[in-house]
């Protein structure tokens, strides 16, 4: 009977898959062929065939990015927001008339060459106060908006992190304001200003709006305190402050983001209707719910003087409120 091959005799044996020998250590040559064989995995480039993608792992922040990019929902609300931005900043750029220059002779007039929208009751061009009155409605709902946003993420930030007796007295104040109607409210706090100036109007929607955002706010931070990542931080000796700022904050952030881009164009609403009541702002500043507000006795002789002012508060209410929509889609992972 013939005597079996030894195994450092058999065909390829001691022999890598690039044609170099190997030593005959038994196991110890197989272990060097398989160490061999994962490094070449290892080298292989990424493709198709190859051990996988090679790119960086995306933050929150890139892909929210990414999916806003692909989004025409937001592609079309920012171009209407930019829009208005520009022609608030520079609103000589589309109309050479001044917004408080009239002619009575020329009152309740429909669409004129040079003037497209037509007269006021008062005999002012109806274009040239709707180019205008968007800087007012921005800069409201801007200023309201940031005003809100810090105020109300401080306070709920610090009261969430802390908790104890300031997190319990911290709810019970949002409760109380939470119970206020806005417009009523608004009725009896600028009912007795009588500054012709935006701030009034500001300090207000910053007094009734900053208890949603604080409780946004005060719920992302309990959430994101309680992460693997900020207790390691914390078992470290990382600093109260460092944890607030490097940690929690870029990740609680989202939520106060989405809340107060759909609570702009709410806040631009609401200058519109404290005005059309008659305590917001007043002329001759130029506003849209001042504008509705003069139009409204004459609308079946002068329609086009309330339409133009109405529609250009709903284009801009509802391109801020669509922008939101879009963040919120693109930022709660839980959506996707």
């Amino acid at each position: 009977m013939p005597e079996p091959t030894p195994e450092h005799h058999l065909p390829g044996a001691g022999r890598t898959p690039e044609g170099g020998a190997i030593a005959d250590t038994g196991m110890g040559g197989a272990m060097d062929l398989a160490t061999a064989e994962g490094e070449t995995l290892e080298k292989a480039p990424g493709g198709p065939q190859g051990s996988g993608p090679s790119e960086k792992a995306r933050s929150l922040w890139s892909d929210a990015w990414r999916d806003l990019r692909r989004n025409p929902v937001f592609i079309i609300s920012a171009l209407v927001i930019l829009f208005l931005v520009f022609i608030s900043l520079w609103p000589g750029s589309i109309t050479w008339l001044s917004p408080l220059k009239c002619d009575l002779s020329k009152a309740q007039e429909g669409s004129q060459p040079g003037h497209p929208f037509g007269f006021d009751g008062q005999g002012c061009d109806v274009y040239t106060r709707v180019v205008y009155g968007a800087r007012t409605s921005v800069t409201v709902g801007v200023l309201a908006t940031l005003g809100v946003a810090l105020f109300g993420s401080v306070l709920g930030g610090l009261a969430g992190f802390f908790g104890g007796s300031g997190d319990a007295i911290l709810s019970r104040i949002t409760d109380v304001f939470f119970a206020i109607p806005v417009v009523l409210g608004g009725l009896v706090l600028l009912s007795v200003v009588t500054s012709n100036t935006v701030w009034p109007v500001i300090g207000f929607m910053v007094l009734l709006g900053w208890p949603q955002i604080s409780r946004i706010a005060r719920g992302s931070v309990i959430t994101a305190k309680q992460n693997d990542y900020v207790q390691a931080a914390r078992a470290l000796g990382a600093s109260h402050s460092r944890l607030l700022l490097r940690h929690i904050t870029p990740n609680a952030v989202a939520p106060v983001i989405v809340v107060a881009t759909i609570a702009l164009g709410t806040y631009i609403a609401l200058e519109a209707t404290l005005s059309y009541l008659g305590v917001g702002l007043k002329p001759p500043t130029v506003s849209w719910g001042i504008d509705i507000s003069a139009a409204s006795p004459y609308i079946r002789n002068a329609p086009h003087a309330l339409l133009w002012p109405s529609g250009a508060l709903a284009l801009t209410v509802l391109a801020f409120i669509m922008l939101g929509d879009a963040v919120r889609d693109a930022l709660d992972p839980k959506l996707r």
